[in-house]
């Protein structure tokens, strides 16, 4: 079915204006400018009238340390630097001599040097007892088995040998 022409005003302009009220538009353009000026005019009025009513006092003296401390335990602020400074002081303790107890004669000696006394001296045996000797009895190994038997290959994935 063929639409019937509308005449040849509408074809001329290009576009439809049937639902078109350009006075509407323009006036919804108004409101919204509107209401953007009254929003900017009424937030300088509360601000001038917050000002007078409220005022702040002097200004700080910028000598003058105003910051309180809160109390203790603090947020770490610098997490990082305590991470590097906490690592360091651990590594120095490591590698460094120092007293443990003083009073009961513990000392404290690096890491290195404990390993190379214990080489020294050997390792401690649990439950051993000294001999006439003054010196500690090791445990003997014991003797080898007479009979090697090969241990089983292990089955592959069929589970054939």
């Amino acid at each position: 079915m063929p639409e019937p022409d509308k005449g040849t005003e509408h074809s001329q302009r290009g576009y439809e204006d049937s639902d078109l009220s350009v006075g509407r538009l323009y006036a919804f353009a108004a409101g919204v400018v509107g209401l953007v000026v009254f929003g900017v005019l009424g937030s300088a009025a509360v601000f001038h009238f917050f000002v007078r009513h409220q005022p702040l006092g002097p200004p700080a003296s910028p000598f003058e340390d105003v910051r309180t401390v809160p109390p203790e335990p603090r947020l770490q602020t610098m997490a990082p630097l305590d991470l590097k400074d906490y690592r360091a002081d651990q590594e120095k303790i490591l590698k460094g001599y120092g007293w443990v107890d003083s009073q009961a004669g513990i000392v404290r000696i690096p890491v290195d040097r404990a390993m190379d006394l214990l080489l020294q001296k050997g390792y401690p045996v649990r439950g051993s007892s000294l001999a006439e000797g003054g010196q500690a009895k090791t445990p003997r190994p014991a003797a080898s088995p007479v009979n090697h038997q090969a241990a089983p290959a292990p089955a592959d994935a069929e589970g054939e040998r």
